[in-house]
């Protein structure tokens, strides 16, 4: 019986069988190994190219093998062909390589609607947000000094909104450098320079320029810092001696006290606001129909369309010695005033912020306003200045009967109507003269 593997014989037992080991020359015989089955060698790993998948090490097709007959062996694979750069290759990686999918098929089309709705988007957010800061931010300026409140034995309130805007001589934050250009002098104190009631409502602004000469009655009053009541002595003064008495609270209830009005809100400016506010915006267009001069205001002006700067328009409004009535320089008042709304209240105004935020900024740096105004209220107001010369609103001087010495006395009559027209808010018929 034979013991050894098929194949095999005693001679290979011998010492001079040939095969592995064998020290002869003689070639060992194909039949000797016929188990042996040679596995193809992989082929060698090479760096994977820049930009390029590294190439998977190939698995060889055969079984089994041995480690030593594997080294050298090329199995006549390309990896150029199976994993390069697909010029013409058919292996799994033929077509790709260093081109990307956009080589492959063509990129998709931009959606532009898309992109539109978002860019619109962020727009309107960027608007909405810097809005929103701007309104806080002028909210948080505005100088909210006068409480109504303290105001006694009021007026009962009627239809619409009644502003009493206020222009005094405040030196406050001037320099001495300021005061001798804009004229102004170095008088101590406060005194109101100009005052206006504004009234707004469905029949269109109407604007009662009140003279600061007028003769009224001054009324028992609560003194704003004392809280002290004072009764009343039926005496009677210029209106604008109220407010250097007892400042903004004992003026509002004098007007509401001779006229019967109710005042909504209260709103002053001084002279240095006044004029950085007409600088801010690059100076106001007025056409001036009679050249006049006044050397208490610095005022110079010849006849016909010019641009007034800051310290021009603070001479305008308040040079007085150049006519003969008050009544004149609170028509100049008005009319300026009302030019200064129209050509701030624009659009290139609105939207240029290099202009706009200087402009509220000189605006309500010395702005003094009660405390329940709002920046919404204000602007109401301010564009209701405009409404004056837009056509749809009236201006007037409050209807003057004659004199009480030097005082000017109001028509009584006229204006107990006038009033009754604003609290019903009705269409102003009444005239001033």
């Amino acid at each position: 019986m034979n013991d050894w593997p098929d194949g095999w014989t005693d001679d290979n037992r011998s010492g001079n069988r040939y095969g592995q080991g064998s020290a002869s020359e003689r070639p060992e015989s194909a039949r000797s190994m016929p188990h042996v089955q040679r596995r193809p060698a992989p082929p060698p790993q090479r760096p994977a190219p820049p930009r390029q998948r590294p190439v998977p090490q190939q698995p060889s097709g055969y079984d089994g093998g041995h480690p030593q007959y594997d080294e050298g062996y090329d199995s006549g694979y390309n990896t150029g062909q199976v994993y390069g750069s697909g010029s013409g290759g058919h292996g799994p990686g033929s077509g790709g390589g260093d081109r990307g999918p956009a080589q492959g098929r063509p990129r998709p089309a931009p959606n532009w609607g898309r992109r539109i709705k978002i860019g619109a988007l962020v727009l309107v957010v960027a608007l909405l947000g810097v809005s929103v800061g701007t309104y806080f931010w002028a909210d948080s300026k505005l100088n909210r000094a006068v409480d109504l409140s303290k105001v006694i034995e009021r007026p009962e309130a009627g239809k619409g909104t009644n502003y009493l805007i206020v222009g005094s001589d405040s030196r406050e934050g001037m320099t001495s450098e300021d005061k001798k250009r804009l004229h102004t002098g170095s008088a101590d104190g406060k005194r109101t320079d100009s005052m206006m009631i504004l009234h707004t409502g469905d029949n269109g602004p109407t604007l009662v320029s009140l003279p600061r000469d007028s003769n009224v009655e001054i009324p028992s009053f609560v003194g704003s810092e004392s809280g002290k009541k004072y009764p009343a002595t039926g005496r009677t003064t210029k209106l604008n001696a109220a407010y250097a008495t007892d400042g903004p609270e004992l003026l509002v209830r004098t007007v509401e006290f001779n006229t019967g009005l109710h005042i909504d809100h209260y709103v002053e400016i001084g002279f240095g606001g006044f004029a950085k506010v007409v600088d801010a915006i690059g100076g106001v267009e007025l056409d001036i129909p009679k050249a006049f001069k006044d050397k208490w205001s610095g005022a110079d002006f010849p006849a016909g369309k010019q641009t007034l700067n800051g310290q021009q328009a603070l001479a305008f409004v308040r040079t007085r010695h150049a006519f003969t009535s008050d009544l004149d320089r609170t028509k100049n008042q008005q009319k300026f005033l009302a030019a200064l709304a129209s050509q701030t209240a624009t659009f290139s105004t609105i939207v240029n912020p290099f202009k706009l935020y200087p402009t509220m900024g000189a605006g309500l740096d010395t702005l003094i306003v009660d405390k329940d105004m709002s920046l919404w209220s204000l602007g109401k107001m301010f564009f209701a200045m405009k409404g004056v010369t837009g056509g749809e609103g009236t201006s007037m001087n409050i209807p003057i009967a004659g004199n009480v010495g030097s005082n000017l006395a109001w028509d009584k009559a006229k204006v107990k109507k006038l009033v009754e027209q604003l609290k019903n808010d009705e269409k102003v018929t009444v005239t001033e003269n």
